[in-house]
């Protein structure tokens, strides 16, 4: 390795692994605070936090290496431009591109290995990280209830629209579902108000509930009774719960029986879980069509029916239009009716069942989606390298100034368009692959353009020939209105 290339080499790791570092950390303690109700107030063991941290941290690697990367090349070449250096390098018969050379190859080397962290690292530290979370979520029940959705304790189902109170004990707009020995919902509750109490030595939670309703359907004993199955609806000012807390406390932090969602599959198992899904999809496709045909007549129309009984041959009906015509009057109103209801009826089946393939469609764009972006993530860090390197020679500036807010900006943009594109890819407005190639598609010109730039020793934007054409205008207007002066 020559001299210059190693000087290059040098500044340039040096400043990677610092920004790294510092990155890294700042992103950590983001974690931290997303996840403070995770872990605060749970009397947790400071090594299950840093395992908890320990299998986050990859997955900030595709936020952090990008703006390393990026951070780091403008910054290099930024100090280059600034002391000159990178002018008496091009005056010695060196090329822009060739001083990248050094960097071009440790860049490659990081492309690979960022997608072996996406293909491998990241599904692993998905799968430790998501199974710690649940296991996190069982050591206090009270906690474990989130605002908003519906919060898994015991064999109930409990969402609640408001915590409050020193300890988040106090609940607003509860409703709870609980599940008998068959798991089915026969009993739901509603409430106004709630709260939880418990005590250091007990092994039983009570949920006080204020000012609610309870409404429980009766099993009939008899398998073949075909009646409306009884039910009880109580309303109540206090009705209190208890809620067995023994297997909570029973928490084992090394149990992983979570390991289906497609952030913790590599490629082969993404490849299979896109096949299976997308048959699946397909069958079901087929499968309410032909069930929604026969659920509507049109094949009655297609069969035979005589005009006449005296015609001995079968004649196919046609007369549609004045079909109404052959019913009495008083019937004809019965018969708009039913068709309105049967039409109403249909539409309503058409929605919902849109609604539910659009569910199963962005399960299998999310894993198309996590699937390609495997790729794409091993292609940014060289992607952003090629804008990062010339426009720091262009820009040449040094320091933390200037270098930092242009990486920021290009690194916002960057990160912006890929959120836009990948929301695009799973709700199906684009496919899948153009979702996770369009930020890449994006940068990669413009990072060849700034190399012929700064390669050119000229700025970004010509801005005198831009501003020509302008400039002349405004000199003919300023000619015109002199001589009608004189």
């Amino acid at each position: 390795m020559k001299i210059i290339d190693r000087y290059i080499l040098t500044s340039y790791l040096k400043i990677f692994f610092s920004f790294f570092f510092i990155l890294m950390f700042i992103f950590i303690i983001q974690i931290i605070w997303v996840f403070i109700d995770d872990l605060a107030g749970k009397e947790v063991d400071f090594e299950i936090i840093f395992k908890f941290l320990l299998f986050y941290s990859p997955k900030l690697l595709p936020l952090v290496i990008p703006l390393t990367v990026l951070l780091a090349s403008i910054m290099t070449f930024g100090n280059l431009s600034e002391q000159y250096e990178l002018a008496a390098i091009k005056s010695s018969g060196i090329s822009l591109f060739r001083s990248m050379r050094s960097l071009l190859v440790v860049n490659i080397i990081l492309c690979i290995g960022m997608f072996f962290i996406a293909n491998s690292l990241i599904p692993y530290a998905e799968f430790k990280s998501y199974n710690l979370r649940k296991n996190l979520a069982k050591l206090k029940p009270a906690l474990a209830i989130t605002e908003g959705v519906f919060s898994d304790i015991n064999n109930m189902n409990i969402k609640v629209e408001r915590k409050y109170g020193p300890d988040n004990n106090l609940l607003e707009d509860i409703i709870i579902h609980q599940n008998n020995f068959n798991s089915r919902n026969t009993l739901v509750i509603k409430a106004e108000s709630g709260e939880l109490r418990s005590q250091d030595s007990s092994e039983i939670l009570q949920l006080v509930l204020n000012n609610g309703k309870r409404y429980e359907e009766i099993e009939s004993r008899s398998p073949n009774n075909k009646q409306v199955s009884p039910h009880t609806l109580v309303s109540f000012e206090k009705h209190v719960m208890n809620i067995d807390l023994r297997e909570f406390n029973k928490v084992d932090f090394d149990d992983e029986k979570f390991s289906n969602t497609y952030r913790m599959q590599n490629i082969s198992q993404l490849n299979f879980s896109i096949d299976s899904l997308s048959k699946n999809l397909v069958f079901r496709y087929n499968n309410f069509a032909k069930n929604f045909y026969a659920r509507t007549g049109i094949s009655n129309f297609g069969r035979n029916v005589r005009t006449d009984n005296s015609f001995k041959d079968s004649v196919l009906y046609t007369n549609y239009n004045s079909h109404l015509k052959d019913f009495p009057r008083n019937k004809q109103l019965d018969v708009l009716n039913e068709s309105l209801n049967l039409t109403n009826s249909h539409v309503q089946v058409l929605l919902n069942q849109k609604d539910n393939f659009f569910i199963k469609e962005k399960i299998v764009n999310l894993h198309k989606s996590n699937l390609y972006d495997k790729y794409a993530l091993g292609f940014a860090s060289l992607i952003l390298f090629f804008v990062g390197a010339p426009l720091g020679a262009i820009i040449r500036k040094g320091g933390i100034g200037l270098p930092m807010v242009v990486s920021l900006i290009l690194f916002l943009s960057y990160h912006f368009i890929g959120t836009f594109s990948r929301n695009a890819a799973e709700d199906g407005s684009i496919d899948a692959l153009i979702g996770s190639i369009i930020p890449n598609a994006i940068m990669l010109p413009l990072g060849l353009y700034l190399i012929y730039r700064a390669s050119s020793d000229k700025s970004i934007f010509n801005f005198d020939k831009i501003s020509y054409p302008f400039r002349l205008f405004l000199k003919k207007i300023s000619s015109i209105k002199f001589r009608l002066k004189k």
